[in-house]
């Protein structure tokens, strides 16, 4: 069934069509009927199956209907995120289809000045896209009222969960009229986001889209075994064979993000670096300079791994592998979105063998082990800091070389 078959305002279909969209991804097609006639609806989909637009089409199409009594300065649907750079990013689509409406979106969070943002309040806002802290805090001073709320959207709710916001959800829950609707969303499900989608729902319709792979199949995975201290070796050789690819590469911690940037930098590689010690201006430049190739590496966080929706994205490196399986998801989700192909490739060390195991567990299959023998793995490490230099040549040349020692030594021996 094509988008221009749905039942939806024709202000929508209008943005549908500017956008390249032709027929409905399974989460859209699955979602959008039920939001459309009011039901609760429980979604567990992947990333980059276009779970937004699976929520914003239908949301928008329902605020194009007022009713006589409407307030003009309610706020008529929330948007829940766990992350700024996903507030930004979820606002982004429903401006996108909400452009030939007179509808209001408004993007709202933390780590800025709140004085334009209360500005905007003031004037009527339709849709809000907020972050828990930054909503919380304005409710508190009066400045955000949801006793009008129609529609409660909680997006990548398992991350909201996992950042402890539970309680201040349900609290959100209590100022919202008796009759609303509650779309909840995430890439992940286990007991705990079950319990409270079922607290917050009601009869809600289910929908589970690909439960046994939560990674898209248009992403291939290979692990590779490298100390830790050899890791910056091998990124910089991944990256020079690379350089006309988009590459986003993961770190555990914003100190290890700033290392493996300046390791980088002192091979003459250019990197940008995004983590949660940079002011939130800066970090939406730096996803800017990402996006429109000014810079083709970024170096990123678990922070921003939910955040990141850039497309062309064709790596995926897992320099450090995630504490916690399911973030593994989230990180090889940046790339493969949609019909695009992608890579996902993971540096092992030792000590983090046993985070392997889990991750497989928790995709449900094995991530294919990439081969690196002992003089590929040597001339990297020994070569690597120099420039323009053809790796594929020097490996062969190097595994040649190799086959003809051992042949020598084949026949000394024979010799003795």
């Amino acid at each position: 069934m094509k988008f221009e078959r749905y039942d939806i305002s024709e202000k929508i279909k209008q943005s549908i069509v500017e956008l390249g969209f032709n027929k409905p991804t399974d989460i859209q097609f699955k979602a959008i009927p039920s939001i459309l006639k009011g039901e609760d609806v429980l979604a567990i989909a992947q990333t980059g199956t276009g779970k937004t637009a699976a929520f914003a089409i239908p949301i928008i199409h329902k605020l194009l209907r007022r009713n006589k009594n409407y307030n003009q300065n309610a706020i008529r649907c929330l948007v829940m995120v766990p992350t700024r750079e996903l507030a930004e990013q979820v606002t982004k689509v429903f401006k996108q289809f909400a452009k030939y409406t007179d509808l209001i979106v408004l993007s709202m969070y933390g780590g800025v000045g709140q004085a334009e943002q209360v500005e905007e309040l003031e004037f009527g806002v339709d849709i809000l896209v907020t972050t828990p802290g930054r909503m919380f805090d304005l409710r508190a001073q009066g400045h955000i009222d949801i006793s009008e709320t129609e529609i409660l959207v909680l997006d990548e709710a398992d991350h909201m969960l996992a950042l402890g916001f539970i309680r201040d959800i349900r609290d959100v829950v209590h100022h919202l009229p008796r009759k609303h609707q509650t779309l909840f969303f995430s890439a992940t499900i286990n007991e705990e986001i079950k319990d409270l989608a079922y607290s917050l729902v009601v009869n809600p319709i289910r929908i589970q889209i690909s439960p046994k792979d939560p990674v898209s199949k248009n992403v291939t995975h290979a692990l590779a075994y490298i100390e830790m201290d050899d890791k910056r070796f091998f990124l910089e050789r991944i990256i020079k064979e690379n350089s006309d690819k988009k590459i986003l590469v993961f770190v555990r911690t914003k100190v290890r993000a700033e290392r493996v940037q300046k390791a980088m930098e002192r091979v003459g590689i250019e990197t940008l670096a995004m983590h949660g010690g940079i002011e939130q201006e800066n970090r939406f430049d730096i996803l800017e300079k990402f996006r429109n190739g000014e810079c083709n590496v970024l170096i990123a966080t678990d922070l921003n791994a939910r955040g990141i929706d850039i497309s062309g994205i064709k790596i995926v490196i897992n320099y450090d592998l995630p504490d916690v399986a399911e973030n593994y998801v989230h990180r090889v989700g940046r790339t493969g979105r949609g019909i695009e192909k992608g890579e996902a490739i993971s540096f092992c060390a030792e000590e983090e063998k046993s985070l392997v195991k889990e991750i497989e567990e928790f995709m449900h299959k094995e991530i294919t082990i990439m081969p690196i023998n002992k003089s590929e793995y040597t001339l990297t490490k020994v070569l690597a800091e120099k420039v323009d230099t053809n790796w594929q040549k020097l490996v062969s040349d190097a595994e040649k070389q190799e086959a003809e020692w051992q042949k020598k030594n084949k026949k000394k021996n024979k010799k003795k």
